[in-house]
């Protein structure tokens, strides 16, 4: 009740082939009903083997399987679509020099890393009607030194708004093992709010906000729109309603759970 249905479209690139997590997250080789894997550039990640190098023409062909994948799934009824542009996967590996080494016109400079990300917000935003929101999910920050960074974070996004993002899903890391993160309750909050004002998007923080009035804070004190929850909602998925409440907001309760409503 209150919800709708949305979607996330990803590609892992280099981080692809691999177990379920909760079987060891291991490389899964061909002959072992895995695939080649394909990215940016030839750089394994950790000890996998490297992936192949995509083509100009592999590129231009993804851009157009993201759109696709887009329009099915509003065909399917999804009311919001999300492009997944963080944690190593492959749109990340196109952004980060860390990963993407080419010399064409998808590597360099950031303009040319940022290519292949804005040619898929391009096709995406096209191929949904203008009434589905479209979000985008980036990692700040590779958390690693010569990496990306949370200046280009800032400019990207701009670049993405203008083509039609409604929303940032701001995240960070997980592009590279060398990474070091420094983590703590709401550690992540200050990137979606440097990227709302600084690219004049709207934002979503996410990453260890598990109580109510932490999670009202952040939107209360303009660090971000939104907050988005993952893990916590793994934990209890009733968090919603019992955050409502502790707010003393009004949610729509299931007709099933009124009895167990707090008075």
């Amino acid at each position: 009740m209150g919800a709708v249905p949305g979607v996330q479209l990803a590609h892992a690139g280099r981080k692809a082939s691999t177990q379920r997590p909760w079987e060891g997250h291991a490389y899964v080789p061909p002959a072992e009903g895995g695939w080649q894997t394909v990215a940016p550039s030839p750089i394994g990640y950790a000890d996998w083997p490297a992936p192949r190098e995509l083509t100009a023409d592999d590129i231009a062909g993804l851009a157009l399987s993201f759109a696709a994948a887009a329009r099915r799934a509003v065909s399917q009824g999804f009311e919001v679509v999300e492009i997944h542009g963080a944690h190593g996967y492959l749109v990340h590996e196109f952004l980060s020099p860390l990963t993407n080494t080419r010399t064409d016109r998808y590597g360099g400079d950031l303009a040319g890393r940022a290519r292949f990300l804005l040619e898929v917000v391009e096709a995406v935003r096209a191929a949904i009607p203008d009434g589905v929101p479209l979000l985008l999910r980036v990692s700040a920050t590779d958390w690693a030194e010569g990496g990306w960074t949370m200046e280009e974070t800032v400019e990207v996004c701009r670049w993405a708004a203008e083509r039609g993002v409604d929303l940032v899903d701001v995240s960070s890391g997980g592009n590279v093992p060398q990474q070091r993160i420094t983590v703590g309750p709401g550690y992540q909050v200050p990137f979606a709010r440097a990227v709302r004002e600084q690219a004049g998007v709207r934002t979503a923080a996410v990453g260890m906000i598990t109580a109510p009035a932490q999670a009202e804070q952040v939107v209360a004190d303009g660090s971000a729109d939104a907050v988005f929850l993952a893990r916590e909602l793994l934990r209890n998925p009733h968090w919603p309603l019992l955050a409502a409440h502790e707010l003393k907001a009004e949610a729509p309760w299931p007709d099933q759970y009124l009895r167990a409503r707090p008075r």
